[in-house]
């Protein structure tokens, strides 16, 4: 494991919960989308997706640009990475996401209107849910939402002609699966977005933190397996063969 790829990590994932769980807190703890939910829900996704979108180019040739310990699970349960790389990519996303967190409570911390109660962005269920789904509902979102993500960057990164599109694909994938889950628990699919968040909130948002760890690695987990079962090794250029010969003739 290169330090310089750790340091990207941890960079990244501070990035990651800075720009997007900062956005859900000034949306909807300092409602500065008004009292429209929609429009939170709007600019938190469209946060998420473009911060990752720019990460992707910015760090992606360094570590892969994986700042999320579900996509590093994939990419470990797809063995397209070793055991200790993946060690490594945890220790920083964490340490990076607390970072960011902190990042956030820093700033807002110093506002005249600020209270504990706006959240930072933290995910939840049951009163902390728009929609007041209870801990199965939300597990069950995150492991589909999960899954999505984490299916679509295996399948967009396993070939390097790829690279132009990758970040866009990628942002965009993460752009949708905020604006449906955001109403359901906040959306995580990233255990380290949601850990920093939840240290500095306390309360629910700490006791019902299981759900967005846990959930978000199964999903990771789930979407190696259907990767490997529709892109089984030696079928990556037969994949994509017969729309080329189609064209050319």
């Amino acid at each position: 494991m290169k330090p310089r790829s750790m340091f990207a990590e941890f960079l990244g994932t501070a990035l990651l919960v800075f720009f997007g769980a900062g956005t859900a807190t000034l949306s909807f703890g300092f409602k500065i989308t008004g009292t429209s939910l929609s429009a939170g829900v709007v600019a938190t996704a469209l946060a998420f997706g473009l911060v990752l979108l720019v990460l992707v180019y910015g760090i992606g040739p360094i570590s892969g640009c994986h700042v999320n310990p579900a996509v590093t699970m994939g990419f470990l349960a797809a063995r397209r990475i070793s055991l200790t790389d993946a060690i490594g990519y945890w220790v920083a996303q964490i340490v990076g996401g607390v970072a960011g967190a902190a990042g956030i409570y820093g700033i807002v911390h110093a506002s005249s209107i600020y209270h504990t109660s706006m959240g930072l962005g933290a995910d939840g269920y049951g009163k902390s849910s728009m929609i007041g789904a209870n801990a199965a509902g939300a597990f069950a979102a995150e492991v589909v939402l999960t899954f999505l993500f984490v299916f679509v960057i295996l399948a967009v990164t396993r070939r390097a002609s790829n690279a132009t599109v990758a970040g866009l694909v990628i942002g965009l994938t993460l752009t949708l699966v905020h604006i449906i889950g955001i109403p359901i628990d906040g959306t995580s699919v990233n255990p380290a977005r949601s850990l920093g968040p939840a240290l500095f909130v306390g309360g629910s948002a700490l006791s019902q933190l299981w759900v967005f760890i846990v959930a978000p690695l199964v999903g990771g987990s789930v979407s190696a397996f259907v990767y490997q079962l529709l892109y089984p090794k030696g079928e990556e250029k037969a994949s994509v063969e017969p729309a080329r010969e189609e064209q050319a003739h």
